[in-house]
C-alpha cells in the first residue's frame, strides 16, 4: 500500500490524466466554445484551493454562472446566475473536466477528497486535517457515498477513512462508482440547493 501511495498512484495519475486530455480534446473544444458563447468570458472559473499537505494550489473548471449584477453592480445570487446551459455542466460533471491539467500538474489526483475552499482550513479538528494527507481527487469515496447529498460529517469521515486507507484496489473501485454516479447523475445538489451549503465548522 505505501509504495502504490507514494509511487505508482502519482504514475497512474499522470497515465491517466494525459489519456483524458487526449481523448477529450474535442470535448474541451466545443464545451470551451458553448460557454464562451453562453456564459461569457473568462470561460475558466480559477479559484485557490488548499492541496497536498495544504499547500495552496489554483483549482480549473468550466464557468457555470453568468456575471449578472444588481443595479448597484453587486453580483446577483448564485440561484440567479445559473441558468439551464450552466445545470447541465453541473449535472454532467463536464464542468469539473479542466480539473484533468490539475492532475496532470501534480496539484490534484484523480482519486482523492475534493479540494475544499481555503477558508475553511481554520475550522477543521485534528482529525478532519488528515484529509490533506494525501492529494485532492476529482473524485473520491465521499461523492461516490451521495456527493452533494451527504452532511458535512459524512463527507469529512470518508475523506479521513481514504486517506487512512489508499490503495490500488480501492482507487479502482471508486473510479468504476464514480463513471456510474455521473451516468445517473446522483447526488449532484444538497436539498434542492444551487451548491452545497458552506461548513460552519464543528459546533
Amino acid at each position: 500500500m505505501m509504495l502504490y501511495r507514494k509511487y505508482f498512484k502519482r504514475a497512474m495519475d499522470v497515465i491517466l490524466s494525459l489519456f483524458a486530455i487526449i481523448f477529450l480534446s474535442p470535448v474541451l473544444l466545443v464545451v470551451s466554445l458553448l460557454v464562451k458563447k453562453k456564459l461569457g468570458s473568462p470561460v475558466f472559473f480559477r479559484q485557490k484551493r488548499p492541496g497536498l499537505n495544504e499547500k495552496i494550489f489554483t483549482m480549473y473548471k468550466f464557468r457555470t454562472m453568468k456575471d449578472k449584477k444588481d443595479e448597484q453592480g453587486k453580483l446577483l445570487s448564485d440561484k440567479e446566475r445559473l441558468d439551464s446551459f450552466g445545470k447541465t455542466l453541473r449535472a454532467t460533471s463536464v464542468d469539473e473536466l479542466p480539473e484533468l491539467f490539475n492532475i496532470l500538474k501534480g496539484d490534484m489526483s484523480i482519486i482523492g477528497p475534493r479540494p475544499l475552499l481555503i477558508e475553511y482550513l481554520d475550522l477543521y479538528n485534528d482529525k478532519q486535517r488528515k484529509r490533506h494527507s494525501v492529494r485532492p481527487g476529482l473524485s473520491g469515496l465521499a461523492q461516490v457515498s451521495g456527493r452533494n447529498a451527504i452532511s458535512w460529517d459524512e463527507k469529512f469521515k470518508k475523506d479521513v477513512e481514504y486517506a487512512e486507507n489508499v490503495s490500488f484496489m480501492m482507487d479502482c473501485k471508486l473510479i468504476l462508482l464514480t463513471v456510474l454516479k455521473v451516468a445517473k447523475r446522483e447526488g449532484v445538489n444538497s436539498s434542492g440547493d444551487v451548491t452545497m451549503e458552506k461548513f460552519r465548522g464543528n459546533g
